[in-house]
């Protein structure tokens, strides 16, 4: 197993370089997608912080606010420790990585703060995260030039899926710390995906691969008639 980098390592600052570089280029090759997004283009923002929210009421409509973490999942919570956690993400990728808990460690670290709306009409406002950005991870790995969607997939088989100009926006994070504390596993820890700009079960629990796609695959709860989409402040729950 990889360990995390020392400080004033050479070759790790090298290899971050050559991740932000190929994570800009990314961000470039997206830039236009990312803009149509409804987040971007209608005047009504997806929620991400009070930042984020440009004067819109502070919920989407029919969502209320909890101060508490409600807990749901398809009735399994995985026991995965760290030391057997992986990552894989491949797919249409120009280089496929598994990586360990010390691997995953050692990418750059991003910390925000967001809301996390869930489709069952319960909204936890301004959760401080703290993680690894998606799109640092697909920045390591490469997507290939007809690369347009992912697929994650989940140690309970739970499976959701996500265009990358959804995916590769700034406040989608691999977390495995939430209000400063390590993720509990009842939310998915040791490390979930959060979709802020999307509602809440578009980011995996107990997440475990992430596979790159040229061509959109529905994911379980799309399957059984849930929104492709799932715009929080256009109420865009169903399909």
């Amino acid at each position: 197993m990889s360990k995390a980098p020392q400080p004033n390592d050479p070759q790790a600052a090298e290899k971050q370089a050559r991740i932000v570089e190929a994570r800009m280029a990314l961000m470039r090759r997206f830039e236009k997608k990312m803009a149509a997004t409804p987040a971007r283009s209608d005047g009504k923002p997806l929620g991400s912080g009070a930042p984020n929210r440009h004067g819109m009421p502070k919920l989407p409509a029919g969502q209320h606010e909890t101060q508490g973490w409600p807990v749901l999942d398809l009735g399994i919570q995985p026991a995965v420790p760290t030391a057997k956690w992986q990552l894989v993400a491949d797919g249409a990728v120009e280089n496929p990585v598994t990586l360990s808990w010390n691997d995953f460690l050692a990418l750059e670290q991003a910390e925000d703060v967001s809301d996390f709306h869930c489709v069952t009409t319960w909204s936890k406002m301004d959760v401080p995260w703290k993680g690894v950005r998606f799109a640092e991870l697909a920045a390591l790995v490469g997507p290939k030039p007809d690369a347009t969607h992912v697929l994650c997939h989940a140690y309970d088989d739970y499976t959701v899926n996500l265009p990358l100009e959804e995916a590769l926006k700034p406040d989608v994070l691999l977390v495995h710390t939430a209000e400063g504390k390590p993720l509990a596993r009842e939310h998915g820890g040791p490390v979930r995906m959060i979709t802020p700009q999307l509602y809440a079960w578009k980011g995996a629990k107990w997440i475990r691969r992430i596979e790159f796609l040229t061509q959109d695959v529905l994911g379980f709860w799309e399957l059984r008639g849930y929104s492709n989409t799932a715009h929080p402040w256009r109420e865009d729950r169903y399909a």
